[in-house]
């Protein structure tokens, strides 16, 4: 992954402090909240009740006079899916099929972020899975995914820390926000074990009411335990110089410089980056951030010439009515290939999910994205000729039963066109879910 992605997360945090809360960790067709469930009635003069934020609110003759916000939140979520996979290895020579369940736990804590404290918070994620297939028992696994965020603001100070860890062993690339296999590991092109460690360390400093500094570090790791495949590991840098034109648009300009570090014939690379950056709330309902420049790839031992490509990261979102969301997302990066020694390749990705929830328990869902790998050297002595073009989408429904309680079924179709045949691939996925909330 390049560094790109740490030079756009402080500054939006930065810019938009007081809108700041820590994400929930359940699905939103979870927590809704059942039409029939009526709000309590006090059973006398002086009572507390309990609110959906587990916030105690205490009222004397209907009137309230104290509210304490609990600092310390917990969700426990559990979902169970089954699905029919017609191709588990991701081989488009020799598929074979099979059905596989899956149990999520979900487990999140959090600390802050609450009423006038929304910008200190601490939050832990802890996601395992487990894959069970009724035929092909080599292909069961465990996977983990954890994810650690802090931040501390202080008078012109801000500080924020980071870390995500992604322990697999499947053909998708599982994460907080998907669980399903919308992404996979195209490099690879099958069913493997991957460990990813991504750790963030953020700062912005206010110079005045309207500037103000930012930047940070990034170390990223991506590790294979087969003997076939080429670990990495990346460490960057970025500063930025950032002004805001009021409460609603921010801009700045700024750079990114890292290391870049593999196994196998692949040299040591060096990377800068000169970016700008922007980000727009235009209203409760839309919103868009992003950053772009350009990033030259220097090689050590002159294996090759510079390389030089734009880079960019960018994000919307719109939301027209209550119920309705789009969310756009697109990226372009450079990465060490795992696959073929002595390789890079630029990946170019777009996003584009459609939420919209009726009669306030059902809520449908599209979600499609699409990936271009384009293959160079990275030293004069390989000859690399690959590009691959992926694909998937995803129409799903689900339907909260009770307040705790939902149900839901899904279609996933991705598809791998590569210049090299070894590495495409098509996939079709029918699955149901259930989960609990609490």
């Amino acid at each position: 992954m390049s560094a790109l992605v740490l030079t756009t997360c402080l500054s939006f945090q930065r810019a938009n402090a007081q809108a700041l809360v820590p994400a929930t960790t359940g699905s939103a067709s979870s927590q809704e909240t059942s039409p029939d469930q009526a709000a309590p009635t006090p059973a006398s003069s002086f009572q507390t009740l309990e609110t959906s934020d587990r916030s105690s609110i205490v009222e004397l003759n209907g009137n309230q006079v104290a509210e304490t916000p609990r600092r310390f939140h917990y969700t426990f979520q559990l979902t169970l899916r089954g699905a029919y996979d017609d191709n588990i290895n991701l081989s488009q020579t020799n598929k074979q099929g099979d059905f596989y369940t899956s149990i999520e736990p979900r487990f999140s804590l959090s600390l802050g972020g609450t009423g006038e404290d929304q910008t200190n918070f601490l939050n832990f994620v802890y996601a395992p899975n487990a894959y069970i297939f009724a035929k092909t028992s080599s292909a069961d696994a465990i996977q983990h995914v954890i994810h650690l965020a802090a931040q501390r603001q202080l008078a012109k100070l801000t500080l924020s820390i980071g870390e995500d860890i992604q322990i697999l062993d499947s053909s998708n690339l599982t994460s907080l926000t998907d669980t399903t296999g919308q992404q996979a590991n195209v490099d690879v092109g099958q069913r493997t074990r991957e460990d990813i460690f991504n750790t963030l360390i953020n700062g912005s400093y206010d110079l005045s009411s309207k500037t103000f500094l930012s930047g940070g570090g990034q170390y990223q790791v991506y590790n294979y335990p087969s003997s076939t495949l080429i670990s990495s590991e990346t460490i960057s840098g970025s500063l930025f110089i950032n002004y805001n034109y009021g409460a609603k648009v921010f801009v700045g300009v700024g750079g990114t410089g890292g290391y870049d570090k593999a196994q196998g014939f692949t040299p040591d690379q060096y990377f800068e980056q000169g970016n700008v950056r922007l980000s727009y709330q235009a209203s409760g309902k839309v919103s868009f951030a992003g950053t772009a420049g350009i990033e030259v790839r220097e090689f050590a031992n002159n294996s090759r010439g510079e390389y030089t490509s734009p880079v960019f990261n960018l994000s919307a979102t719109y939301q027209p009515f209550d119920g309705t969301d789009v969310s756009l997302s697109g990226s372009r990066t450079t990465q060490n290939s795992a696959a073929i020694s002595g390789s890079d390749f630029a990946s170019t990705t777009i996003n584009v999910g459609v939420h919209q929830r009726l009669l306030q328990r059902v809520s449908l869902g599209l979600n499609a994205g699409y990936e271009n790998d384009s293959y160079f050297s990275a030293t004069n002595s390989v000859d690399v000729s690959r590009s691959d073009d992926y694909y998937y989408i995803q129409p799903s429904i689900d339907v909260n039963v009770t307040r705790f309680w939902s149900i839901g079924v899904y279609y996933l179709h991705r598809e791998d066109s590569s210049s090299l045949a070894s590495f495409t691939f098509s996939d079709n996925q029918f699955g149901a879910r259930a989960a609990l909330t609490f």
